[in-house]
């Protein structure tokens, strides 16, 4: 699943989805959004808000009290994970929906495997009215007692006789329900036409613990079965599902028998969609279904679906098991896409592209969301994980493929130049100690919800390509496909994959000061250079069992170079960093080589050699590895050197992680401010879009801070800075869609800026271009990559809004309705800012899906971040219904309106607004728990540098007033 959310809070992926779950995700998201509105993701929200996640939650596997059923009697288990004395076979599913009175009715047929000997059968049913239940035993048919356990959503099946172990049964169960209102479980969904007529359909989404919802069933990863479907619908109507369609009549379709397959990835859809299709080398046929009305806008994502499920196909070197691969937009979706088996399903702004209107953005956004969910077709749908603890083996390996399968494929999209905020990101949420392991015990369904976060997303993903640089990519794609092929159809836990890259390659790694670059890739035993053998799942387990990531200090002296570990941590209690050590591949280049030399530290502290003297060394090439570096001693003067001289001796890479590292050591008290500022000044000759955007996401988080204290004059002062830095490179920007991916992208974000911050020259050109579109009443054709600068401006004023508003109405374009309303969002006027949200919690003007979106974005607006914090109080119980406790999108919400603060008085606030909750309420989410230390650490930031700060910028001089919005 992908998590993600559309506009400028696009917040789980720097350019890119985040979804995250699915997310966005992250994200979540995504989660990572899919509209992939990249220049907004510093420019508005000017912030990283990453999605976090929940708080573990108390042990509920166990019931505190024997359980007692819904009709009084006592329930015969006690436990949240079902029973394993029964397992089932195959499903055989009617589904009759009604969408006139939006409820449906069912019948399920489920053939068990019975491994003990018992006289109860326990599985899950939520919300689900069961009317009769029937045993079909070898001796003939007979009703079974039905016992109902809301709190764990368990039904308990109780037989007159026992079932026999080794023996096959079947039961049968008549089930009703009405159709979920929320995003999850069998819901309803609708649009709205170009005429005004507002249609209804109905979709699926079953992952984490929502199939319980729509169907009685065993709702487990680990339970696999095979899943025969029929649906009824109404002649106006089609119906989609994992498989083909085998037969169809006027009013009911059945499909053909799936793969065996957990049940979080059923899917089906009753709709009037239309189709496009294709068939791929491999002899897969690929659908994409939207609404009639934007059937026109599925082209892109038809052959981007075509070229990536090929690939997928080559690269682990094992079929696509289903005769077709459908894709689905639908028009009411709560995270950014999900893999389904045969029917992946999207948000429409993660599907659907127009050529003519859509960005350079969304094309990489939307080809980035399909990757994630083919790449899912191989990891998570044919190889599960075993529990919901080890979600990263799904979630990190799509995350991770997004990047190697679309650098081959779609070479023009430079995704190279991206990944790295995946890596910025999680470390953000994993620098606070209420992060958790990679993988990390779960067990209700809140707790479920927080894994998709972006810790199993881009944690996962970033710790994958560490490893795969460490292994070479050659030994890593060995590897992965043993893991693929000896797991497939199976469930599978972290030490499997382990396994599975264990002596597959010959890694070279610099031992006792002797110098090795020579990596090749041998058959048998790895060894180390040194004639170790090489251990992947003691190396990983350090990555992946436990929370938070290594900061490596180096300190030269002369030849020597002394290396030490510890956690990197935002906290004042120095002893959460004690008792953590991790097994780091570093790489390191110095100023006399470009060559990359490899050094595996598995102690506290060790001691390298260099053959001669030199100006500096750089660590972490490329930040391939997850950990941050600081240079101690004389080491950050010698990078800003050679950065100020000569700055291009360092990759873009290189040189983003710095910006990165220097201003986050700031906040742990290794670097003073003023050495991170210096390091800065060199971006006033940085062109690559990775290093700028990274000075963005360093410099514009403090004036956000001042905003919400009232500092004007400070504020202006850092503001005036970050333009004048930036002037250069704004200047040279040019008012069209030329260029490259990167280019294009970072155009939009560099002009987004600077009208934002009222630029002159970038406000005068984009008022001029606004009336004049206004004028050709939004029909002029305006560069696709300069209209977020443009909108933003001409929202700036009633009637420049009111148009905006009208046009966002009428729309049938996704990505040109996403940026209208991303640019309603930054009005200065709050009666504008208020109706916005309360029409998003409507959801008739503006979508529901799209609440999280306006109330997030409306708090990085410096009109809005206080009506913002109201409105999710005011409405708090009814989101956590919408949108479900633990989700990435109530995290999203919860620390992205709050996560500005920097006040006591604030941090009182919140505090008295999350404790008064319960926990069925959502009081022990890890989120409320990572905005409390998030506010915390920026209070101490602030009171620690705004001194220093202010002495710095009165030093530099940079004394332009620079007005806000």
């Amino acid at each position: 699943m992908q998590y993600s959310f559309d506009g400028f809070t696009f917040t789980s992926d720097l350019f890119a989805l985040k979804l995250r779950a699915e997310d966005d995700k992250v994200r979540r998201f995504s989660s990572s959004t899919v509209t992939m509105l990249a220049p907004l993701l510093f420019l508005l929200v000017f912030a990283l808000v990453p999605h976090s996640f929940g708080a573990q939650l108390p042990n509920q596997n166990q019931a505190k009290e024997p359980p007692v059923a819904a009709n009084g009697q006592p329930f015969p288990w006690d436990r949240m994970r079902l029973p394993k004395t029964v397992t089932p076979l195959h499903y055989d599913l009617s589904i009759h929906p009604n969408l006139t009175t939006l409820d449906f009715s069912g019948v399920v047929r489920i053939e068990l495997d019975v491994h003990e000997d018992t006289s109860t059968v326990i599985l899950h049913s939520k919300q689900l009215q069961i009317s009769g239940a029937l045993l079909m035993a070898p001796e003939g048919v007979k009703p079974l007692q039905v016992l109902e356990y809301p709190r764990f959503h368990q039904l308990a099946l109780l037989s007159d006789s026992v079932l026999t172990k080794g023996r096959k049964y079947e039961v049968q169960l008549e089930f009703a329900a009405n159709l979920s209102d929320s995003f999850h479980g069998f819901y309803k969904s609708s649009y709205r036409t170009s005429s005004g007529e507002v249609r209804v359909l109905a979709s699926t989404q079953f992952e984490a613990t929502f199939a319980r919802g729509a169907f009685p069933c065993f709702d487990e990863p680990a339970f696999k079965a095979n899943f025969t479907i029929r649906i009824v619908r109404e002649p106006r109507h089609i119906t989609i599902s994992n498989m083909p369609k085998v037969s169809g009549g006027l009013l009911e379709d059945h499909f053909d028998t799936t793969v065996k397959m957990s049940t979080y990835l059923v899917a089906y859809i009753v709709s009037d969609f239309l189709s496009v299709s294709k068939t791929t080398k491999h002899g897969v046929e690929i659908s994409v279904y939207a609404v009639p009305e934007k059937i026109d806008q599925t082209a892109f994502a038809l052959d981007a679906a075509v070229k990536l499920l090929d690939f997928y196909d080559d690269y682990f070197d094992i079929p696509y098991p289903l005769p077709k691969q459908d894709l689905a937009a639908i028009p009411d979706f709560q995270s950014g896409a999900m893999e389904n088996w045969g029917l992946t399903t999207y948000r429409e702004t993660g599907l659907l592209f127009d050529p003519d209107r859509s960005s350079a953005s969304d094309k990489l956004g939307i080809t980035k969301v399909i990757a994630h969910e083919l790449a899912h077709q191989w990891f998570g749908n044919l190889v599960t994980m075993e529990w919901w603890n080890d979600l990263w083996l799904n979630e990190g390996f799509a995350k991770f493929m997004e990047y190697i399968s679309l650098d081959i494929t779609y070479p023009e999209l430079q995704v190279d130049d991206f990944f790295l905020g995946k890596c910025f990101e999680a470390m953000e949420v994993d620098s606070l100690s209420s992060s958790h392991p990679v993988s990390t015990p779960v067990e209700n369904p809140t707790q479920i919800q927080e894994m998709f976060d972006d810790v199993s997303y881009d944690k996962g993903a970033c710790i994958l390509n560490m490893l795969r640089d460490f292994l070479t990519p050659e030994a890593f794609e060995i590897g992965i496909i043993r893991y693929l092929k000896r797991y497939s159809y199976q469930n599978t836990v972290n030490s499997h994959l382990w396994e599975s890259l264990t002596n597959v390659s010959d890694v070279c790694v610099e031992v006792s000061g002797e110098f090795c670059s020579k990596r090749k890739l041998q058959s048998g035993t790895s060894k180390w250079h040194s004639g170790d053998e090489l251990d992947v799942r003691a190396i990983m387990d350090t990555w992946t069992l436990q929370e938070g990531f290594p900061l490596l200090t180096v300190e030269v002296r002369g030849r020597e170079v002394r290396l030490s570990q510890e956690r990197f941590l935002k906290t004042n209690d120095p002893s959460l960093t004690e008792g953590f050590l991790w097994q780091i591949p570093l790489t390191y280049m110095t100023s006399a080589s470009s060559t990359i030399h490899r050094f595996l530290l598995k102690t506290k502290t060790g001691v390298l050699y260099l053959p001669e003297e030199v100006d500096w060394v750089k660590f972490n090439v490329d930040m391939s590895g997850y950990y941050m570096v600081h240079y101690a001693g004389d080491g950050w003067n010698s990078i800003i050197k050679v950065l100020q001289h000569n700055h291009t001796a360092l990759t873009s890479n290189d040189r983003a992680s710095l910006i990165q590292n220097v201003f986050q050591l700031v906040s742990v008290g290794k670097v003073r401010l003023d050495t991170a500022l210096e390091l800065s000044l060199y971006l006033s000759r940085e062109t690559e879009i990775m290093a700028v955007t990274q000075g963005f996401g360093e410099l514009v988080p403090l004036y956000k801070l001042m905003e919400k204290r009232d500092m004007a004059a400070l504020e202006n002062q850092m503001k005036g800075y970050i333009v004048d830095l930036f002037r250069g490179l704004i200047d040279r920007q040019e008012w069209t869609d030329s260029g490259s991916v990167s280019e294009r992208v970072l155009r939009s974000y560099l002009l987004l800026f600077a009208c934002v911050r009222k630029y002159p020259p970038c406000l005068n050109k984009a008022t001029q271009l606004f009336n004049q579109w206004k004028d050709s009443d939004g029909n002029m054709s305006l560069p696709v990559d300069i209209t977020m600068a443009v909108f933003i401006t001409g929202a700036q004023t009633a009637e420049g809004w009111d148009f905006l508003f009208e046009k966002y109405r009428h729309s049938m374009q996704t990505s040109v309705r996403s940026r209208m309303k991303t640019a309603m969002a930054w009005s200065p006027r709050k009666d504008k800012l208020q109706w916005m949200m309360e029409q998003s919690l409507h959801g008739e003007v503006m979508k529901t899906q799209d609440l999280p979106d306006v109330v997030v974005s409306i708090s990085k607006n410096p009109h809005g971040y206080k009506l913002a914090w109201d409105f999710l109080r005011a409405h708090w119980h009814t989101m956590i219904k919408k949108f479900d406790l633990g989700s990435s999108t109530i995290s999203y919400l919860v620390t992205g309106v709050t996560n500005q603060y920097s006040t006591t008085e604030m941090l009182d606030e919140i505090r008295s607004f999350f404790g008064s909750l319960t926990e069925e309420t959502g009081s022990e989410m890890r989120c409320i728990q990572q905005t409390y230390e998030t506010i915390e650490d920026n209070i101490r930031w602030m009171d620690k540098n705004l001194p220093l700060l202010q002495a710095w910028l009165n030093k530099r001089n940079h004394r332009v007033p620079h007005e806000d919005l």
